[in-house]
């Protein structure tokens, strides 16, 4: 088979190692009155001492710019969640779910708060492919990225009384013309770009496959289970639950490797097709925060990253961790988008 190998290369993490200054917490700046007076910072809020760390000082709120029980969801819930419970933040998390439009819905929302260090989004591919694809006025460049932190796969699922068994099957179904394949993307971005990649290294027609799409992988999960489309194609995490449940059944994984968490998934290269796709999943944030404000918000994920009840969730969803500052996960995204447009065009979607 013809080599389709995925321009988007994870980093294969171990936890963050970069070192952290102590964070000053809500308690600490209440009683360090005198030389470490408090003053706000900017119009929207949270403190700042005068040894410049900074503090939020109202709920923080993530933006997850899908539907429930998508990727996107379920890293903002998972991070929302467990930063509360592992203690390393003092205001509440709030996750509001911003569907449509492929996640521009939910990123033109986040750019109308410029400034505001209460708001946070999560991310994945789709930041850089939707606009590319010219379906949205924002992009990366149009917020402020704070942090990668983990690496997801596809699978590519059908119900789980499907006559199909391998990859190799869907292909062929889709070279006669009657394979719907559901994802939870819009044309052109990660779940179709997976599909097309996969199906091209397969030798199969990649314009032929019928991609339908969906507000997040939940929704293209659900369509799959109603019977309204043949096959779907979704991040590992999205669908552990019904894969754990016995309700849907994967005919391969994009990953290099075997998924801890699902060693009974086939990948596609050990189905002879040469393709691997990472979905990075990481931090932003709306434009103009300040340098203290991106600092904390840095150290924040990277100590959730060094928690076991973090690593334990990972196994669970199929994660890797990949922690980037925001620096390196600035440069990262700029390589992507270059990385994307080759591919687009190799498979024909660009």
């Amino acid at each position: 088979m013809r080599r389709i190998t995925s321009l988007f290369p994870s980093t294969p993490g171990h936890g963050p190692t970069r070192s952290r200054a102590p964070r000053l917490t809500a308690a600490a700046a209440a009683a360090a009155v005198l030389p470490l007076a408090l003053s706000a910072c900017g119009s929207d809020g949270g403190t700042t001492s005068s040894d410049g760390t900074w503090a939020p000082d109202r709920p923080i709120e993530i933006t997850a710019p899908a539907a429930t029980g998508g990727g996107w969801d379920t890293l903002a819930r998972t991070s929302a969640r467990l930063l509360e419970s592992e203690g390393l933040v003092e205001q509440s998390i709030q996750v509001v779910n911003k569907p449509g439009a492929g996640g521009a819905i939910g990123w033109a929302y986040v750019a109308g708060h410029e400034a505001d260090p209460h708001k946070l989004f999560v991310t994945s591919p789709p930041i850089l492919l939707v606009p590319m694809a010219g379906d949205s006025e924002y992009d990366h460049d149009d917020f402020t990225p704070i942090a990668r932190l983990a690496t997801d796969y596809m699978v590519y699922l059908v119900p789980a009384d499907s006559e199909m068994e391998t990859f190799q099957d869907l292909v062929d179904m889709v070279g006669e013309g009657g394979a719907n394949i559901g994802g939870g993307s819009g044309p052109g971005s990660m779940d179709h770009v997976a599909l097309a990649g996969a199906v091209d290294a397969a030798g199969g027609d990649a314009a032929a496959a019928s991609y339908v799409p969906f507000d997040g992988g939940g929704e293209a999960m659900t369509a799959l289970l109603g019977g309204h489309v043949d096959s779907a194609v979704v991040g590992v995490s999205e669908a552990a639950g019904m894969l754990a449940a016995g309700e849907l059944r994967a005919l391969g994984v994009s990953s290099p490797e075997t998924v801890e968490a699902f060693p009974e998934i086939p990948t596609l290269l050990e189905q002879d097709i040469d393709f691997t796709f990472d979905i990075w999943r990481g931090v932003m944030a709306p434009a103009g925060l300040e340098e203290a404000q991106v600092a904390y918000y840095e150290d924040l994920f990277a100590d959730l990253m060094e928690t076991q009840a973090w690593q334990e969730e990972s196994v669970s969803l199929g994660w890797t961790d990949a922690y980037q500052n925001s620096e390196d996960f600035g440069a990262f995204l700029d390589e992507q988008r270059t990385a994307y447009t080759e591919i687009l065009t190799e498979v024909g979607l660009q």
